[in-house]
């Protein structure tokens, strides 16, 4: 179980171009939890979900999502919930 104080949370505002990209890379990272995709007026658009063994072909259909997202989206915020590791605690 994750305990909800060993999470951080970052959000990152970009245009609709280059949201798949940054997906990727923050899932490439490893240690994602969730991602949320809100648009300009701060509406969740998408929230995915990550655990350690979603790789490759099952976040087949999530980028697919995404992409249609960042079709529509001409600036959106990407919010990150990241687990932190046990010996980092503030």
């Amino acid at each position: 179980m994750t305990d909800p104080d060993r999470s951080r949370t970052q959000e990152f505002t970009i245009n609709g171009d280059e949201l798949l990209a940054k997906v990727r890379q923050l899932v490439a990272e490893g240690n994602v939890r969730r991602l949320t995709i809100k648009n300009e007026e701060g509406r969740t658009m998408l929230e995915v979900p990550l655990t350690i063994g979603v790789i490759g072909v099952a976040l087949l259909p999530v980028f697919a999502a995404i992409g249609a997202l960042a079709a529509l989206a001409t600036r959106c915020t990407i919010v990150v919930e990241r687990d932190e590791p046990p010996g980092d605690a503030a």
